[in-house]
């Protein structure tokens, strides 16, 4: 069965989905902060947490490493382990002024290698993690995908299977890179619609196939329209 194009497939599930909405700030600073405010949190609750954040403390690194530990753990209850990563907020805080003079906007002008690493500095921050903050900085065209995201690449047939994740997460880069170009927007669009499909329809078990809008060119499902 022929492989579906990339851009078809995101076409496709911006129809069925709808345009996406960015899921969080372009700010990179503020993006490592909704890594950490909310550990194990879904969406919704992740968002909430980042607003507690927002209205109690504020968002700067200044503000966040002098705030107290309860302030800072009234937005960390929104995940477990609030404690641990209120603490885990201080450090981001202070991995920022101490490494960076509090200004990560020029971590994004750096060569990718370079930028990366300097990103992974901070907690919870992998290589998926540090593109993603590119991505959605707007400075990088790299689609990052999430768990969801890459599950649905691979059953389509569009990225192959690895034994491990970085490995797959690795072969992902370069097929998407090849079919979506240095189209930053675009790849903002495709990450943010595969992570939605992978999260609501192409689950890891039981997906919906019955009411998947990718099914006629589904290896799993389907035949090509």
């Amino acid at each position: 069965m022929p492989v579906a194009p990339l851009r078809r497939v995101i076409d496709k599930l911006e129809k069925h989905y709808g345009p996406p909405l960015k899921p969080f700030p372009a700010d990179p600073f503020q993006q490592v902060l909704w890594v950490n405010v909310a550990y194990l949190a879904d969406d919704t609750r992740r968002a909430a947490a980042f607003k507690t954040l927002k209205r109690g403390v504020g968002l700067t690194p200044e503000k966040i490493l002098h705030a107290p530990v309860a302030t800072l753990r009234a937005a960390t209850a929104f995940g477990i382990l609030p404690d641990r990563f209120a603490k885990k907020l201080r450090e981001c805080a202070r991995i920022a002024l101490d490494d960076f003079n509090g200004d990560l906007d020029a971590i994004t002008t750096l060569p990718v290698a370079q930028a990366k690493r300097a990103l992974r500095h901070f907690p919870g921050i992998g290589e998926p993690g540090a593109e993603q903050i590119l991505l959605f900085s707007g400075r990088q065209p790299l689609l990052a995908p999430d768990s969801n995201g890459l599950r649905v690449l691979q059953r389509l047939g569009i990225s192959p299977a690895r034994k491990s994740y970085a490995a797959a997460y690795a072969a992902a880069r370069g097929v998407t890179s090849g079919q979506l170009g240095a189209d930053t927007p675009l790849m903002q669009r495709a990450h943010q619609l595969l992570r939605r499909h992978g999260h609501e329809r192409c689950k890891a078990t039981a997906p919906a196939c019955n009411r998947c809008p990718l099914a006629s060119t589904c290896p799993r499902t389907g035949v090509p329209s």
